[in-house]
């Protein structure tokens, strides 16, 4: 099977529909087709639909390769489906639906719809913690949304509840240094809140560097703890947030420079696209190319599905009906 390296060799490649069928085919069932609602191997393709037929009879005895996956009842075709997943795969900041709409000649509220289907994909699903065995982790918050100007008014205004104001997201960020980002967004920074999410992150017997939110105290029993006052330097020796400052950085690019607005409701989704193209970054001796984050995001597609009403709390019966918020 070609592995494509480049946007402009995926385009050409999976433009010819049999190769974007044989990519998924090879990718979903590679000891070959089963039917997925019976398990039986001895299906029959039907060439004229570009499905498959399975020899019992039963419900939904004609499936496609989309059938269990993100594309599941999207009537856009696989050459634009894939596409779409290696663009959001592979740019660095994230990429609108608009710019998407234009480059595989869709609605932009399809492609709105496309990219939070292709995000679930990008979800790690993962519950090992970071950290454990001595390795380092930076735990560090931010708060996405609304103004910079506004924001010490608005934490003053609603320091008591420990949130970011009215038009701003908390998010808890865990970096385990040389290792993988992982985000949460829990309701405030009170102490008890903020020890819940450490120790549901980050394993017993991590050095744990915070900076000197006093939310943050009293984490010694659990783990090798130690603080850096921004008020006084940003680093001292080894002890900084510096990695989560950066990965913040990163982020906060991609949201206002790309997005310009994420609501809220849809932020996690967001957050877990940017974690995945961090955590599948690679390295100077090991290097990870866009095929293969691709071919990692695929991976993650099976077994998932993600219906406008999902999404919207409203209901459609195909991708073009959707609407962007």
């Amino acid at each position: 099977m070609t592995q494509p390296k480049t946007l402009l060799e995926a385009v050409k490649h999976f433009s010819n529909p049999e190769n974007a069928l044989a990519y998924m085919v090879k990718l979903r069932w590679p000891s070959g087709v089963v039917c997925p609602t019976c398990g039986r191997k001895d299906t029959r393709f039907l060439a004229n639909q570009s499905k498959w037929q399975c020899k019992s009879v039963h419900g939904k005895r004609q499936f496609s390769a989309k059938v269990g996956t993100i594309f599941e009842d999207s009537p856009i075709s696989l050459d634009k489906w894939l596409t779409a997943v290696w663009m959001i795969s592979n740019c660095k900041n994230g990429v609108s639906s608009y710019e998407v709409a234009r480059a595989i000649g869709v609605t932009q509220k399809s492609a709105w719809f496309m990219m939070h289907r292709i995000r679930l994909a990008m979800q790690s699903g993962s519950f090992v913690k970071l950290g454990g065995g001595g390795k380092t982790v930076e735990v560090d918050e931010t708060f996405i949304g609304g103004l910079s100007r506004n924001m010490h008014k608005q934490v003053r205004a609603r320091k008591i509840q420990g949130t970011g104001g009215r038009d701003k997201t908390l998010v808890v960020g865990f970096l385990e240094r040389g290792g993988k980002v992982r985000t949460s967004m829990p309701k405030n920074r009170r102490k008890n809140t903020m020890h819940e999410e450490v120790k549901k992150n980050v394993g017993v017997g991590s050095i744990l560097f915070t900076d000197a939110l006093p939310s943050y105290n009293d984490l010694e029993e659990d783990y090798a703890h130690k603080v850096i006052d921004h008020a006084v330097a940003y680093v001292h020796g080894n002890v900084h947030t510096n990695g989560m400052e950066n990965y913040w950085s990163l982020l906060k690019r991609g949201i206002k420079g790309t997005y310009v607005s994420v609501e809220p409701f849809h932020l996690f989704r967001y957050l877990d696209e940017q974690a995945f193209r961090f955590n599948n970054r690679g390295s100077k001796d090991a290097p990870v190319n866009d095929g293969e984050r691709f071919d990692s995001v695929l991976s993650h597609a099976l077994g998932k599905r993600l219906t406008y009403a999902d999404v919207t709390g409203k209901t459609t019966t195909t991708d073009s009906n959707t609407s962007a918020s």
